[in-house]
């Protein structure tokens, strides 16, 4: 993907007409995933990039911060200094300003074609259990079945919880174990009582089966939401 470096809006050449080419290059193939119902890791980047301008907007002194700079102990005092005198100088806070005014309603209007393509997908998206699911549910298999698809594919999937200073973060680890050709009177309950068979690390684990009724690129848009959704469906669950 074309990548958007995080200080694009100050490092090199500091010119209007060069930082607007700059941002629509990466718009424009950002666009052309999305046309192609690719969503990751194209939307979660666009956000970062249009969260990073709104802080810059509200914030000057980000503004001086997110200029290049190679600081030397020697020169800390100068650097600094230097740096303040930037975001003091009017004209070249026009020139942000102007920056910032023009990108934020193209990244933002890009955004929401991003957020609608999720959101049709995610309609589209159903869990569901197979047979009974155990009390403890923060590991097992999910089976993903697309709509027309021969084979179902199947992956083992683990949850993982991350703690900040205020909160808890749920995140999923996923391995791909194998696809099941998809044959009239083979239920998903068998496939699983085949898995429990094979793969004794798990004997009785919790399963899911995961609908998706859309076509779309299973890399970039369909893994990434349909583990979104168990990770939900899970926590609900709790």
């Amino acid at each position: 993907m074309e990548v958007l470096e995080q200080d694009w809006l100050t490092k090199g050449l500091m010119d209007f007409e060069y930082k607007k080419y700059i941002l629509l290059a990466y718009l424009q193939k950002v666009k052309e995933n999305f046309n192609d119902l690719k969503l990751y890791p194209f939307l979660s980047d666009l956000a970062f990039h249009y969260k990073n301008l709104i802080q810059l907007k509200s914030n000057k002194s980000l503004i001086y911060r997110n200029f290049p700079k190679e600081i030397t102990k020697a020169e800390f005092k100068k650097l600094k200094f230097h740096y303040k005198k930037l975001v003091e100088d009017s004209q070249l806070m026009e020139l942000i300003e102007q920056i910032l005014n023009f990108a934020m309603p193209e990244m933002e209007g890009l955004m929401e074609e991003g957020k609608d393509i999720y959101e049709n997908v995610e309609e589209n998206v159903s869990i569901e259990s197979v047979g009974i699911t155990p009390l403890y549910n923060q590991e097992g298999y999910f089976f993903l079945n697309q709509t027309f698809a021969k084979e179902t594919k199947i992956f083992q999937y683990q949850i993982t919880v991350f703690e900040s200073a205020n909160e808890k973060y749920r995140g999923i680890n996923t391995v791909f174990v194998k696809d099941v050709k998809n044959k009239i009177g083979r239920s998903f309950e068998q496939i699983k009582l085949e898995l429990v068979k094979t793969r004794k690390e798990l004997p009785n684990p919790a399963t899911f089966l995961i609908n998706v009724d859309i076509f779309c690129p299973l890399k970039e848009t369909v893994m990434p939401i349909a583990k979104r959704l168990l990770v939900k469906h899970l926590s609900l669950a709790a």
